[in-house]
């Protein structure tokens, strides 16, 4: 993979040059430093990439040739991640880990054990911050897709509207919760196929409520065990992330 990636919106779908924003040209050019002549690949975080050379390293406004453009595949999968919110910048931290592994989307959300509680323009602050850093891990680990972020919600409203899911799963602190591989294994033994949409929820400090659980269970959600360990919500959300994946992508 080449060493510069930059974020674009061309306004046609066939440029032959891209004039990057301000910002991604600062980032190229005064934080990367690439040089004319360097190959950089801007992408528009949909699966689309344009192999480009840099031919004017302006800081504010950057001149990318075009060489080529590609489509880039989609995983064969696609994980949504529904985040009861954490303290302080961890939220951050679990967008940016969560858009290394892969995931389609990302849930903000607002549950009974939540202590940090947004609204107005607080929270857009919060989801234009979101944005930037799934973007920012987009480039740095050259995942062609950014993850869509949906604004904060409850917990209980997001659980009984989720529908279209293959599988919804809960990460559960709670006896009787069964292990992933055991999960995917009865799926696969019902369905004969891995499931191809999934949604994970994973609780904030101190996991759901059992009310939140049961409700949960009534709306199809499978309680998964992280382990004998309690995890803090960041390593629970990386970890649940990261099995997810590897079994979806070994099935």
């Amino acid at each position: 993979m080449p060493d510069f990636r930059a974020f674009c919106s061309p306004a046609v779908a066939d440029p032959t040059a891209i004039t990057l924003s301000a910002e991604e040209s600062h980032h190229l050019v005064a934080v990367n430093r690439a040089k004319p002549g360097d190959t950089v690949v801007a992408f528009d975080g949909k699966g689309t990439e344009w192999i480009c050379e840099l031919t004017d390293d302006r800081k504010q406004a950057a001149v990318l040739k075009v060489r080529f453009r590609q489509k880039m595949p989609p995983l064969p999968y696609a994980i949504t991640l529904g985040q009861a919110l954490p303290k302080g910048q961890f939220m951050e931290a679990i967008v940016r880990k969560a858009t290394e592994i892969g995931v389609a989307a990302i849930v903000p959300l607002e549950s009974e054990r939540t202590q940090v509680h947004l609204g107005g323009e607080r929270q857009d602050r919060k989801l234009g911050k979101w944005q930037t850093a799934a973007l920012e891990a987009a480039k740095q680990c050259g995942n062609p897709f950014v993850p869509g972020i949906q604004p904060v919600q409850s917990a209980t409203a997001f659980m009984e509207s989720a529908k279209g899911y293959d599988l919804k799963l809960i990460a559960s602190l709670q006896p009787g919760a069964r292990s992933l591989k055991a999960v995917l294994a009865g799926f696969a033994a019902a369905q004969q196929r891995a499931p191809q949409n999934v949604l994970w929820l994973v609780g904030p400090e101190g996991d759901f409520t059992p009310a939140e659980m049961s409700t949960s269970r009534s709306c199809g959600f499978e309680p998964v065990t992280l382990g004998p360990l309690v995890l803090r919500c960041e390593t629970a959300a990386t970890y649940a992330l990261s099995i997810l994946s590897y079994e979806l992508q070994n099935a």
